[in-house]
């Protein structure tokens, strides 16, 4: 890696790639961010398979890329914000995540990061497009969990509530993560970007490619049908009590145009 040109360190927006037991796909993953962004953190959430071990010497010899290695799985969420924490301590105010499966594009960080530097209130969504890899199964059933984030948000514009190629604003994020105990786990990608818009923070969608690796390719998913979608489900219900009672203030937002809400 240090043998090619990389891209100039950006002081305030960074990759932030958590990860579990993704095998020999994390490093690809890694070095596909590395090649189009400066500096990427990776957050090993406690991962057994010794994924890790390759990045070690990697960041060893890389000043651009981080590892943070955490003793004991918490969920992505968790590690999320333990890098988000890090990062705006260092001084970081947005923060890129992808997934350290190879479903997300490196090739696009570029382009959703000047997007973020043009709209830094934003928060920069992915819009997924699937191709013939993608399960049925699972392209369905986001359609639920979309409907009801666009029911909780008051229709605030969010494209996808669970494709998690995202730039957020540290601070806002942190913010909302830090005022209740859920967010942890793979409920953490749609209740952020619902929690997050009804702080005032305007979803900008951009389309961007999504990959099933089959296990031939590498690709690990642990995405598990039933255990998380009680998660989804319980999330969903938690959000749309509180979203009864934020109601009148949403509506009051829409109909003068404030954030999430402006154009």
């Amino acid at each position: 890696m240090s043998s090619t040109p990389q891209p100039t360190a950006s002081r305030t927006h960074l990759v932030l790639i958590p990860s579990f037991n993704t095998g020999a796909t994390l490093v690809s993953t890694v070095r596909g961010a590395r090649a189009q962004w400066n500096p990427v953190w990776v957050i090993v959430d406690g991962s057994t398979d010794e994924s890790q071990k390759p990045l070690r010497a990697m960041a060893a010899a890389d000043p651009g890329l981080r590892l943070i290695e955490l003793p004991v799985n918490q969920g992505k969420g968790a590690a999320v914000l333990h890098g988000l924490e890090m990062a705006r301590a260092a001084g970081y105010t947005h923060a890129l995540t992808m997934d350290s499966d190879g479903q997300h594009p490196a090739a696009l960080i570029p382009a959703f990061m000047a997007q973020s530097q043009q709209r830094p209130e934003s928060m920069i969504l992915g819009k997924p497009i699937f191709d013939a890899s993608a399960p049925l199964l699972r392209v369905r059933g986001r359609r639920v969990s979309n409907w009801w984030t666009n029911l909780e948000t008051l229709g605030a514009g969010v494209a996808d509530s669970l494709y998690g190629f995202r730039v957020y604003p540290i601070e806002p994020l942190i913010g909302v993560m830090k005022r209740q105990p859920w967010m942890r786990r793979f409920d953490f990608d749609t209740e952020a970007v619902v929690r997050l818009a009804w702080r005032g923070v305007k979803p900008i969608n951009q389309d961007a490619p999504v990959k099933y690796l089959s296990a031939d390719e590498g690709g690990v998913s642990h995405f598990r049908y039933g255990r998380d979608n009680v998660l989804l489900t319980w999330m969903h219900t938690r959000l749309m009590l509180e979203f009864a009672v934020r109601l009148p203030l949403l509506i009051a937002k829409r109909l003068t145009g404030s954030p999430p809400f402006q154009r």
